[in-house]
């Protein structure tokens, strides 16, 4: 079989790889990968040496955004040739830490998990990959391939679960949400946002191509500035990872709101901040809350295929806005403007 591997930080060494047949252990599912899907993770373990290699290897397959078919499945893991599944990215610490027992490895407390494609496991860049059942995500067949949208989408339905868990301290009934950049993230969270009834608006500094048709088409409004919004959202999904542009957002939000920050900032500049209004009047005396919001576990998962499921396949469709083949699979990894997900299509 081929695969897409790296040596983190040595961009000049990324290539397709040939590699033994994977073989499952006992118990395991073996998988045909279909497609996977490239975001800035991606691009950090392969320009910017943010990845671990797993132990004892010299390169690494690359990507977590996956989607494959079952070619074998045992009898006791519930799965069945055919089934289209997504694999988990996280995998809880060996140990475990508390948190990971309780099966919530996204809040893992001692930092030893592991990470398909970034941290310490290959990733799922193969033509066949191996999974434990328990980390594998059914998606139905009407999904199919567009199940390499579930990861990304499990991303942002823990941020709404954030939301809903903090909006019950206190009366909460929004009606307005904003999210900040129409990329893959950014319109996943925008469709939750649609599917539960609020009224959506979307910030990006692209003016017009897909990324402004595909929020026009949930129903949602777009803005290229935050002069045009002319609302209060109660919450805000944030997913550039922008200091400056956070500051600014907290500044147009309506009492008792909601931000979920889910947004790498990807450097270390240093940003002039005036605390003392940011906590005073932004956040202190309008009872305003911001919270962090970092990958998924398994339920989170599970919401993701339902809103998925739910949406129309024509718009999620529409989210692709490259199909890469596996043996080009580098330039994947440069995005343009206005563009929303690439994917590698493993069996080209």
């Amino acid at each position: 079989m081929e695969a897409a591997t790296v040596v983190p930080g040595r961009p000049e060494l990324s290539a397709v790889t040939g590699r033994p047949d994977p073989v499952p252990a006992p118990g395991e599912l073996l998988v045909r990968g279909l497609l996977v899907g490239c975001c800035r993770i991606d691009r950090d373990v392969v320009e910017q040496g943010r990845g671990v290699l797993p132990p004892g290897q010299d390169r690494m397959v690359l990507f977590h955004e996956s989607v494959g078919q079952v070619v074998h499945a045992p009898a006791i893991s519930g799965f069945h040739s055919g089934d289209h599944v997504v694999g988990v990215v996280r995998r809880p610490d060996p140990l475990p830490c508390e948190a990971c027992a309780a099966g919530q490895w996204d809040f893992c407390l001692n930092g030893r998990y592991t990470e398909c494609g970034i941290r310490g496991l290959d990733g799922f860049g193969a033509q066949l990959w191996t999974v434990e059942p328990r980390f594998a995500i059914r998606v139905g067949v009407a999904l199919g391939d567009l199940g390499v949208l579930t990861e990304p989408a499990s991303v942002v339905a823990k941020a709404w679960e954030q939301v809903d868990m903090i909006g019950r301290r206190a009366y909460f009934a929004p009606h307005r949400a904003l999210v900040t950049r129409a990329g893959s993230i950014g319109l996943l969270a925008a469709l939750l946002g649609v599917q539960r009834g609020l009224e959506v608006h979307v910030l990006d500094e692209v003016v017009e191509g897909r990324r402004p048709d595909l929020v026009r088409a949930l129903g949602a409004t777009y803005h290229t500035s935050l002069d045009d919004l002319r609302c209060e959202p109660d919450i805000v999904i944030e997913t550039t990872g922008s200091g400056a542009l956070v500051f600014e957002v907290l500044q147009h939000t309506a009492r008792n709101a909601i931000t979920v920050l889910t947004g790498l900032a990807g450097h270390r500049r240093t940003l002039p901040f005036p605390v003392g209004q940011v906590i005073d009047n932004e956040l202190l005396l309008d009872n305003d809350v911001i919270v962090s919001s970092v990958n998924a576990n398994l339920r989170h998962y599970d919401q993701a295929v339902r809103a998925l499921s739910a949406a129309d396949r024509g718009w999620l469709e529409s989210l692709i806005s490259r199909r890469v083949p596996l043996r080009n699979w580098t330039e994947a990894l440069a995005t343009g403007p206005g563009e929303v997900k690439v994917v590698v299509d493993l069996e080209d």
